[in-house]
């Protein structure tokens, strides 16, 4: 099964990333802003302009919840 990285704040927007995901049959793994990374971490991975969350799939970093959704619906992996 391929996983879904969440790298999120505990906002909504990251909280809904996790449920989509999850609701498409991904395995997610969450990463929460404190206790798994800094946000210097964050700006130094992701650039810093980045919104939270980003998202990975597989190997493939997919960008915010707005760039993974186009994503996935260009993939057909919404059932």
């Amino acid at each position: 099964m391929i996983q879904a990285l969440v790298y999120g704040n505990g906002s909504q927007e990251c909280e809904r990333a996790v449920m989509v995901l999850e609701a498409c049959g991904q395995d997610v793994r969450e990463f929460t802003l404190g206790p798994d990374f800094t946000d210097r971490q964050f700006r130094a991975e992701f650039g810093p302009a980045a919104e939270y969350p980003q998202i990975s799939i597989g190997l493939h970093h997919r960008g915010t919840l707005k760039e993974t959704l186009k994503y996935m619906s260009d993939k057909g992996m919404f059932v």
